[in-house]
């Protein structure tokens, strides 16, 4: 006879990579608020302390450290860390980016400084907290933020007539961010490691005000009819850290408001 399993992440390890900016100190939220102890690695740790307070007065407590994610050493330092302090990581969320490029056609440098994050620095993180997951009895749950712009290609009608583009090297590291948690999902499933991605959909931000036609076209998109909010995708990563969703791998959720359906 088998028991319900709730969604909760009490007594839960779980490193965050990038807990800054909009979505990033949602999730943060989120995760304290299950019930994990929430390790953010960060590039800049002294640059942490309004994402700190916010966290704060939300009633959750963040440890902070930094890490380098395109440095094999510093994701490793980081990854000892981390299991000198608790002794074992039960999940890990990847969540950070880069958008060094600033237009369409090629630039060389932008793309390889994208590339450094947003590849590399994916790759190196999955890598060590998958390994170090395996050897665990419990082994553990790995979550990367991709993006529906990683399942579908840019609809030009949706920035006509605004400022706003899409820029290639989005869509090319998003894509493979998911195909690379498959990977992992497979290499280390017998070892109880689960790796899954969540890919949300635009996420409206209140202090970047948008050209009307975007949200006005980019609604019509979507089955619900708007941009998501940033707290909406948190429900989605802490489902899947959780025990409720223990025979779920190598799986992609789109967090999309439908668009991706539609």
């Amino acid at each position: 006879m088998s028991t319900s399993k709730g969604i909760t992440l009490d007594g839960k390890v779980v490193v965050q990579v990038g807990g800054t900016g909009l979505l990033g100190r949602e999730l943060v939220v989120a995760l304290g608020q299950a019930g994990a102890t929430v390790i953010v690695g960060t590039r800049n740790p002294d640059n942490f302390g309004a994402d700190r307070d916010y966290a704060r007065a939300a009633g959750v407590e963040v440890q902070v450290d930094k890490l380098i994610v395109s440095d094999e050493a510093s994701v490793a330092a980081f990854r000892d860390s981390v299991l000198a302090a608790h002794g074992r990581v039960d999940g890990l969320v990847y969540n950070t980016v880069s958008r060094p490029m600033k237009g369409q056609k090629p630039h060389a440098e932008e793309w390889r400084d994208s590339m450094e994050t947003n590849a590399t620095g994916c790759y190196l993180t999955l890598n060590a907290f998958a390994d170090t997951m395996s050897q665990q009895a419990n082994g553990g749950s790995i979550v990367s933020i991709s993006s529906m712009m990683g399942m579908v290609g840019p609809n030009p009608h949706n920035y006509t007539g605004t400022a706003m583009s899409a820029m290639p090297d989005y869509f090319f590291h998003k894509a493979g961010m998911i195909n690379m948690s498959r990977f992992y999902a497979s290499y280390f499933g017998l070892k109880k490691v689960r790796c899954n991605t969540v890919s949300p959909g635009g996420i409206f931000n209140p202090q970047t005000p948008q050209a009307d036609a975007f949200l006005e076209r980019y609604g019509k998109m979507t089955m619900l009819g708007r941009m998501a909010n940033p707290d909406e995708i948190n429900g989605a990563v802490v489902f899947l850290l959780s025990d409720a969703s223990t025979y779920i791998t190598g799986v992609n959720i789109p967090v999309d408001g439908g668009y991706t359906a539609k």
